[in-house]
């Protein structure tokens, strides 16, 4: 149970328990003042109305974060001050016989079990098991309290006591001799120290449902003594004064449950006052209307008796107000800034409570400067609840209209968090935002307004809803504006307004998707938009850039109306429900009926301009196209239909003919009743690109000197077919006009000459890969005629040919075009074509040669992984649309080697091409390069092994020829060290899975340590030695007995080359590589990096493990130093002068271990990590681990499991020497 350091440790002891007989909680007006406001510290009295009569307060004091002596300071010992006794109270009178059944008759005894058990606590029990409703629980409590009122207050107290976990209880011996500030102590000594938790940090289901019933309790103590028990100059008194001592203690579950217990209390005291004032009111009323009769007609008798009650509820006003403020400024003022958030949000949320129901003592400045305060605390739940505290206040114009003050002085707090770090904090302030919109229209002024606007484009999608609502509200509404049209054309002209000024973002559908809750049936007003559209008023019609902005409009709603999806980035794509199926087909088919006759005329005013046609294609793929038929429409089909293949004849790009092609695709669907006339235009428009394309070809391929002597326009024409070819070609089969010959013949000669532009060569590109997909696609999957197949292979292979030749061609749209399509076929016809009974393609199988492999290498190496350039440069360069675009494409055709790799048509050795880039591209690459790794080790994890060795040896080699020898210090290699540290990452968990992979990687790393030979010089180690230092990387992920087989295979190695330093100094490489293998009892005789060892469990908790796949080693044989230190056991600092409490696990130290390094572990540690190759960032390796863990927890695991050797044949294969090859040294 952790502890917090909350103030004056001596603080908690000063509240004493009031004396038994006449002692009252007193009003503090004396130590408030009257004039408690925002210029003191202090906050007035509840009910008091000082704050209301005191004069201005001054500016500065709302905004200051600190309190001042008067709320610091107040003890609850000054409030308990003498009074006199007031008069005799009428006795407690027990009503009829309760028929529900009740409790055993408390024991008289107050020494029995029953008062010193907390097990047989029945409140506690009561509520935990949720089986009695609570005021069944308080009524029983309530007559207990009535018969033996300390026998109830214990009760209820250790009921308080249980809820904080503490086993400990209060005895009527304690209560009677003891003061409060003893009881805590006495309480503390006995809690369980061995855990952190207690029921309300408990988040599971039952002890949710207890904190609620805790709370419940509370409320209901005081709603059933409102009228008797809660003046009877005791059970509040005693009470609040031992939950103002609890809410001090250093011990968190006494101070979070004692303060919540405590805010609770004071909401149910509030609504007890509340309910008073209410009485004193009829009571005035009574009064007044008794007084205003006529002499003869006054009631004496009865005007006693009002007076008198009147006398009698002012004095329960005033006791209330007083235990009201004692509750204030004995918790709440210390407890709202307490270290632990639950609590300051306890204080918060029940703080705006108190506001909301009594708003004549509570919602004055007084009160409102800790919500201001808190605004800026800096966990997300405290000002969640700051937040919604104002919104009780705000969504009311009563109430509202007292917050001017608080207003200006936090206004700018409130707009700044719009962009608050925690989405559902910042969706709340937006409400809070518009609720001041809606009921102070003069509190936000357009530059607050302009900070809320742009939130519509957030990826959030219910930050965006809530800008949305606020957007409408104080711009788009057109009650604000009224129209004289009668339709929604103002708001329509409003929107385009506002999306044509925001610059800063262009996406229609997310400003759509903004307001769609907000203003759905509007946006879904199609007629009026088709009609804004189609006007060609010169004074009433929409500019150019309204009607573009309109159109993407248009098309987003509809889209929006017929799928009910967010736009891609608006969280994950929801599963509709069958109500949602039902109004989406509903909303299909309307729209559709408002836009069939519409569509026609819309293509042909904005057929001309790209950007405007193109969305309106996208509106036809969202119609229900068998409208068409059933209401007899074809004519309007027949117009959309001659529209589309005028926008194809007209334009070249990409967007609007992908556009096109879609629509014309989902018009041939052959479901479709009318597919007829889609194909017709299909074949039309290919009759006309091919003719067109082969009369270009021809004319191109009549001689040699043809292609250079091309004009501008031929070019331009000739590159616009083929755009339109390839484009068509994505979506609709068009190799019965056989575009292959032509197609090829012009990547030849491009290929044999480079006469042909390279805005020719990449649609033929493109047009010659999906004229063999589909060739391939129509292919049967049984049977097939071996004259097709050959065919196929024919075609497939001089297209690869053709592609491996334009890798290395001048323009990069070439290289890059030929790169992805040559992957894609790789793919397409690798070792997976044949399989899942499509045996019969086995002879399409094309496997790329050695060189094929190496260009595919090196194209990668010289596109890919050329920018050696980091962020810092290129995010100087102004053209940052251009740069992401470009790093897109680099991704592009890093992933589509990647995928050759996974899919095995490449080894997967070649992925060391792209391994040993890891730390440099991390940035760029770093996700792909994550996943290829893990997709290899569920492949093989042997060879994956390998290959990440391979990478490192490949840098190695590579810096050795560029530097030299002497390489140990350069940035370079501790850059190849640090990829090493990365890929150790990889191997920490599951260490007998990985135990073979990995001992290969260091038995051949040492092999290519000692491969090179020395120098001519005596004495010079070998070139390759540094790499052992590489490889002390992996050591901490090696069992312990593979550290002392791998150490002697060194040594032997060592022997068996007879290689040696020079006189007794030894090689460092071979130094530290020798001192990672070491065993890490042998502290003394190894390098500092073996004191780091942490002390061994007992072996009691080694025996506790019960899976079978966990590592065989202690926790103390990594050489790494843990960045996990233990938690610390539970201290108070009402006990530092008693012994500190033991460590959570007691270093046990072998037989002739050299106890110094152990009991200086935590210096060592340091030390060790010193020692390393440079200070690593923790964050970094703990992302690693949690990449690690992910991947591994992501494996198949069964067909593994069984695979591993039973316990004796597990232990002895630990010392089996032939894991390496080699005989037992």
């Amino acid at each position: 149970m952790p502890y917090e350091a909350v103030g004056d440790p001596q603080e908690a002891l000063r509240f004493t328990m009031p004396p038994r007989r006449s002692a009252r909680i007193q009003g503090a007006s004396s130590s408030s003042g009257s004039s408690a406001g925002l210029g003191t510290g202090s906050s007035p009295a509840p009910g008091s109305g000082g704050a209301r009569s005191s004069p201005p307060p001054s500016p500065t004091a709302l905004n200051s974060p600190h309190l001042s002596s008067g709320d610091s300071g107040s003890d609850f010992e000054d409030t308990l001050q003498p009074r006199g006794k007031r008069g005799p109270r009428q006795a407690l009178s027990h009503g009829p016989v309760s028929k529900r059944p009740r409790r055993r008759e408390p024991s008289r005894d107050r020494s029995s079990p029953t008062a010193s058990n907390p097990e047989q606590n029945t409140l506690f029990e009561a509520v935990r098991s949720a089986k009695i409703a609570i005021e069944t629980v308080v009524d029983d409590w309530l007559e207990t309290y009535k018969q033996d009122r300390e026998m109830g207050f214990l009760e209820l107290v250790n009921f308080i006591i249980r809820s904080c976990g503490c086993r400990g209880v209060v005895t009527p011996e304690m209560f009677r001799h003891l003061q409060n500030s003893e009881i805590i102590q006495q309480l503390t000594e006995k809690f369980k120290e061995d855990s952190a938790e207690y029921p309300l940090s408990l988040g599971t289901q039952p002890w949710r449902r207890f904190r609620a019933g805790f709370c419940e309790l509370v409320t209901a103590v005081v709603r059933r003594c409102q009228y008797s028990v809660v003046y009877d100059e005791f059970l509040m008194d005693a009470l609040i004064s031992l939950l103002t001592g609890l809410s001090d203690s250093q011990v968190r579950a006494f101070r979070h449950t004692s303060t919540l217990a405590a805010m609770k209390l004071m909401t149910a005291l509030v609504n007890v006052a509340l309910g008073v004032s209410l009485h004193q009111e009829n009571n005035q009323r009574q009064y007044e209307a008794e007084r205003s009769k006529g002499p003869g007609h006054q009631a004496t008798d009865k005007l006693e008796a009002l007076l008198e009650k009147r006398r009698e509820l002012q004095e329960q006003q005033e006791e209330i107000e007083n235990m009201m403020n004692a509750v204030f400024k004995g918790v709440f003022v210390h407890r709202y800034r307490d270290v632990v958030p639950e609590i300051r949000a306890i204080c918060m949320e029940e703080l705006g409570t108190w506001m909301r129901s009594y708003a004549a003592s509570f919602l004055t400045d007084g009160y409102l400067k800790y919500i201001g305060w808190t605004l800026h605390d800096k966990q997300r739940e405290v000002r969640l609840q700051c937040v919604k505290a104002l919104q009780g206040l705000y969504c009311r114009r009563d109430t509202a209209a007292h917050m001017e003050l608080f207003t200006s002085r936090f206004k700018t707090r409130m707009v700044s968090m719009v962009l608050d770090k925690e989405p559902d904090v910042a969706v709340e302030v937006v409400k809070l935002l518009t609720l001041m919109l809606e009921n102070m229209e003069e509190a936000l002024t357009e530059e607050d307004c302009q900070s809320v606007y742009p939130v519509v484009y957030v990826s959030s999608r219910a930050l965006a809803s809530a800008a949305g609502l606020f957007l409408y509200r104080r711009l788009l509404d057109p009650q604000r504006e009224p129209s004289h049209d009668g339709d929604n054309r103002t708001f329509f002209r409003l929107l385009l307004a506002f999306f044509i000024e925001s610059e800063l973002h262009e996406h229609a559908a997310y400003l759509v998707d903004s307001l769609w809750d907000c203003a759905g049936p509007r946006l879904r007003d199609w007629e009026t938009i088709s009609a804004l559209l189609l006007e060609e008023s010169p004074t009433k019609g929409l500019t150019d850039q309204q009607e573009k902005a309109l159109v993407e409009i248009l098309a987003a709603s509809v889209v929006q109306a017929a799928e009910g999806q967010s736009p891609v980035g608006r969280g994950p794509v929801k599963k509709p429900s069958a109500r949602e199926r039902k109004a989406q087909v509903e909303e299909r088919t309307r729209l559709t009926h408002c836009l069939v006759p519409a569509l026609p005329q819309l293509l042909a005013k904005f057929s001309a301009d790209a950007e405007k046609a193109a969305p309106l294609l996208e509106v036809l793929r969202c119609f229900d196209l068998s409208i068409y038929r059933t209401g007899r429409l074809e004519k309007h089909l027949e117009l959309v239909l001659g529209q589309l293949q005028e926008v194809v004849e007209k334009h070249t790009g990409r967007t609007v003919l992908e556009a096109a092609s879609h629509a014309l695709h989902v018009l041939c669907n052959p479901e479709l009743a009318l597919r007829g006339h889609g194909d017709l235009v299909r074949s039309r428009l290919a009759d006309q690109l091919a003719d067109k394309f082969h009369q270009e070809v021809t004319e191109l391929l009549q001689g040699p000197a043809q292609a250079s002597s091309l004009d501008e326009e031929e070019v331009y024409s000739m590159a616009a077919t083929l755009k339109r070819i390839s484009v068509l070609f994505n979506a609709h089969d068009l190799t019965p006009w056989q575009l292959f010959e032509p197609c090829a013949q012009l990547l030849q000669r491009a290929v044999d000459t480079g006469e042909v532009p390279p805005q020719v060569l990449v649609p033929a590109i493109t047009c010659l890969h999906f004229h063999v997909l589909w060739e391939l696609s129509r292919l049967p999957s049984t049977d097939v005629p071996q004259e097709q197949l050959r065919s196929l292979k024919a075609r497939v292979t001089s297209f690869c040919s053709l592609c491996q030749s334009c890798l290395s061609d001048m323009d990069a749209g070439v290289r890059e075009q030929a790169f992805v399509v040559l992957s894609d076929l790789l793919l397409v016809f690798g070792p997976q074509l044949p399989r899942d009974g499509r045996e019969a393609l086995a002879p399409l199988v094309l496997l790329p040669d050695a060189g094929l492999q190496s260009q595919l290498a090196a194209f990668l190496m010289d596109h890919v992984f050329h920018h050696a350039c980091g962020h810092e440069e290129l995010s100087a360069t102004e053209d940052s649309e251009n740069r992401i675009e470009e790093l897109h494409q680099r991704r592009v055709l890093l992933a589509g080697f990647c995928k050759l790799i996974i899919y095995d048509v490449l080894e997967l050795s070649a992925a060391s091409d792209v391994f040993k880039h890891y730390a440099k591209f991390y940035n760029d690459y770093g996700d792909i390069i994550k996943e290829t790794l893990n997709c290899i080790r569920q492949i093989d994890r042997q060879e994956w092994a390998r290959t990440l060795l391979l990478s490192l040896q490949q840098l190695m080699t590579e810096l050795l020829l560029q530097q030299g020898p002497d390489i140990r210090a350069a940035e370079a290699f501790l850059e190849i060290r640090d990829l090493a540290r990365r890929f150790s990452l990889l191997f920490s968990l599951h260490q007998l899975r990985n135990r073979s992979a990995l001992l290969s990687m260091h038995k051949e790393g040492i092999q290519f340590a000692f491969q090179e030979p020395p120098g001519p010089e005596l004495g010079l180690p070998p070139l390759n030695l540094p790499f052992l230092e590489v490889l002390s990387e992996f050591s901490p992920r090696l069992l312990r007995p593979d550290k002392v087989l791998l150490l002697s295979y060194l040594e032997k190695t060592c022997q068996e080359l007879r290689w040696s330093a020079p006189g007794d100094t030894p090689w460092p490489s071979l130094v530290t590589y020798r001192n990672s293998l070491q065993p890490q009892e042998e502290g003394g005789s190894v390098s500092s990096r073996s004191t780091a060892s942490r002390s061994r469990p007992t072996p009691s908790s080694a025996a506790k493990r019960p899976r079978v796949d966990a590592p065989l080693e202690h926790p103390d044989s990594s050489p790494w130093p843990s960045s996990r230190l233990p938690s610390p056991a539970l201290t108070s600092t009402a006990l530092r002068g008693g012994p500190r409490p033991p460590l959570p696990w007691p270093p046990a130290q072998d037989p002739g271990s050299d106890p110094g390094p152990l009991q200086s572990s935590s210096l060592s540690r340091g030390r060790s990590r010193m020692n390393r190759l440079s200070l690593m960032v923790e964050e970094e390796e703990e992302e690693e681990e949690e990449v690690a863990i992910e991947e591994e927890s992501s494996e198949d695991t069964p067909d593994q499991d069984r695979t591993l050797l039973a316990p004796e044949d597990r232990l002895r294969d630990l010392f089996d020497s032939t894991i390496l090859g080699i005989e037992d040294v």
